[in-house]
């Protein structure tokens, strides 16, 4: 497989972007997703200061737009042009730091045809991308695999919308996967198959990227995020699945806690087959820490 990067779903430190890089490599991670699921607490020089620091670190960032920012509204108005407006910032924030990826949420059914709801979803993208052109921050974004059962964004309609949008990803998160098959990834060829279809849609060498952590659930809908080893979801499996790819990775760790996110690393780069995260970047993090703190002084 391509180069694996694997980190947080939240910046460890919203005072100082140089906290924020040093706590990431003390942590071995090589990314990082901006958090702005609740809010925008990060302004634009303050990203493009962490950006920087990222590049010289070997940490690869993505963005998550707030949840408002859905697309696929069945009705324009003050929310579609609240989630348009939501969407636009958080392209303009990773064009600043240099994400490779800003990712969203595909919105409801609202009563429609599933059919129906997609159509929408693309015709609100293609505005919201022309939009982006006319202000130079038309970043690739990713639309992610969500954890409702009977909802908008499984598997196969996020596989639909980036076919029909050539710079919309989608964005893979086995945990929701897991929770609405009632627990059924647990073999590598599950994740695989998943790996196979997201493969055929993104463009020649951009990187798979994935949410990750373990899962509860209740009638094949997600309920929480669990500590890892609490559930029954495991990243080995998913290791294994990516090393049958020519393709790059970026593994995002939503898990509730640092212990978590370590044993998933951990796991993940010995099922991968490569170096630890650790043992790889050790090197190049005391080098940038140093870069950091000669660039603060």
């Amino acid at each position: 497989m391509g180069e694996l990067h694997y980190g947080p779903a939240r910046v460890p430190d919203r005072e100082s972007p140089e906290r924020a890089i040093e706590l990431l490599q003390d942590r071995s991670y090589t990314a990082c997703e901006i958090d702005f699921e609740g809010k925008f607490w990060m302004d634009y020089g303050w990203a493009e200061r962490f950006g920087e620091l990222a590049r010289d670190a070997g940490i690869v960032l993505s963005v998550h737009a707030p949840i408002a920012g859905f697309m696929g509204h069945a009705e324009r108005g003050k929310k579609l042009n609240m989630a348009v407006g939501m969407l636009d910032h958080s392209a303009g924030i990773a064009k600043a730091a240099g994400a490779e990826v800003v990712v969203f949420h595909p919105g409801f059914l609202l009563g429609r045809e599933r059919e129906a709801a997609i159509d929408s979803v693309v015709e609100q993208l293609g505005e919201l991308r022309a939009r982006l052109e006319k202000k130079d921050r038309a970043v690739p974004f990713g639309v992610e695999i969500m954890g409702r059962v009977r909802e908008l964004g499984t598997a196969e309609d996020v596989f639909a919308i980036s076919a029909r949008c050539g710079w919309v990803r989608p964005v893979l998160d086995f945990a929701h996967l897991h929770a609405v098959t009632d627990g059924a990834f647990t073999e590598t060829a599950a994740f695989a198959e998943v790996l196979e279809g997201a493969d055929a849609v993104i463009e020649p060498g951009a990187p798979f990227h994935i949410h990750f952590s373990d899962i509860a659930y209740a009638n094949r809908n997600e309920t929480k995020h669990l500590p890892y080893g609490e559930g029954t979801l495991r990243v080995e499996p998913l290791g294994r699945a990516l090393r049958e790819f020519d393709r790059p990775a970026t593994v995002i760790t939503e898990s509730p806690d640092e212990a978590s996110n370590q044993a998933i690393r951990e796991e993940l780069y010995a099922a991968v087959g490569t170096r630890s995260a650790r043992r790889a970047s050790s090197t190049r993090a005391s080098a940038s820490r140093s870069s950091a703190r000669r660039k603060s002084a």
